[in-house]
């Protein structure tokens, strides 16, 4: 197995990106980068640092649909474009989807207690389009498909991060390119999306973000070729680290419900006193997930009046 590491220049805070060219039965790309010159310029390089072209690439699959991610599709118009289904509707700009993507999130900030002067972060919640490809997938995959052209790889459902998010895994290499599952320095935002099936409720992200860690636990990965920084060892230590870290930050949430109940918009200002204006998004859903935990385990309750859901501590 021949795994050929090209990292990425892209424009937001978490830095470079990385994607992965698989040589196998099929030439297989994972993960693009973002739709800037600079990605393109970098991606050409690093195909043909080991001696091919963009032309030559039979197949791309995304790990998730995040712009840093899911941007060059198009450049590979001969090749296949596979990933999980939740893709589709950001590489196709689903015109309703989108319109659902709004109106979801307009429930969750009133659920939330956020007030209206703060309701134009909708827009900004969704992803920067710009920067994502606008080719459809040809074909889904799913848990437990092995990877077209290269046999040892069986496809894992890793969601959480997001509700795209796919991982591949060799047993008989003790291998798994883990897209943003698993990064060696930080903790992955578990992040609030739509579901695919507007009738369905939101999903638990957090919660499905621990299960997918734990799911990777229990397997003999021995590295970890992550999609942002360098590879991971130490798998299963640092996976029980990090398992234990969000565990606190749960009880942390729970202490400031000690004295009065509060909404989810107040907790959020409480843990994010300094940035939870600039990063709206992605506060309300560090806060969420931590409830989401604290309900799961029995400590809180939630009841609904004109504020939004309230919180309290009923242990």
């Amino acid at each position: 197995m021949t795994i050929h590491k090209i990292i990425i220049p892209t424009p937001f805070a978490v830095g470079d990106v990385n994607a992965y060219l698989l040589k196998g039965d099929a030439l297989t790309l994972i993960d693009v980068g973002p739709k800037t010159e600079e990605a393109l310029v970098a991606l050409k390089a690093g195909i043909e640092e080991v001696g091919y072209s963009l032309s030559d690439v039979e197949q791309v699959l995304l790990t998730h649909h995040h712009p840093d991610h899911s941007g060059w599709v198009y450049a590979f118009e001969q090749a296949t474009l596979l990933g999980h289904a939740y893709n589709q509707p950001w590489l196709t700009r689903d015109v309703e989807f989108f319109k659902f993507h709004d109106e979801f999130y307009l429930q969750c900030l009133k659920e939330e207690g956020v007030p209206e002067s703060y309701f134009r972060w909708v827009e900004k919640m969704k992803r920067p389009t710009h920067f994502i490809g606008n080719r459809p997938l040809q074909k889904f995959l799913r848990e437990g498909d092995t990877l077209p052209g290269h046999p040892d790889f069986t496809i894992l459902e890793t969601l959480g991060h997001a509700q795209s998010h796919l991982s591949f895994w060799s047993e008989k290499d003790r291998v798994l390119i883990g897209g943003d599952l698993v990064l060696e320095k930080i903790s992955s935002n578990p992040l609030i999306e739509p579901p695919l099936n507007r009738v369905l409720k939101r999903s638990k992200s957090m919660l499905q973000y621990n299960t997918s860690l734990k799911r990777i636990q229990d397997l003999p990965v021995e590295k970890i070729y992550s999609g942002h920084g360098n590879e991971v060892y130490n798998v299963h230590e640092l996976i029980t680290g990090r398992l234990e870290k969000q565990r606190e930050r749960a009880f942390k949430v729970l202490d400031m419900m000690k004295e009065e109940e509060k909404t989810i918009f107040e907790l959020t200002q409480l843990l994010f006193p300094n940035v939870y204006e600039k990063e709206l998004g992605l506060t309300l859903s560090e806060t969420i997930g931590q409830i989401d935990y604290l309900m799961e385990e029995g400590y809180i309750r939630e009841q609904k009046n004109e504020k939004g859901i309230l919180l309290y501590d009923h242990a």
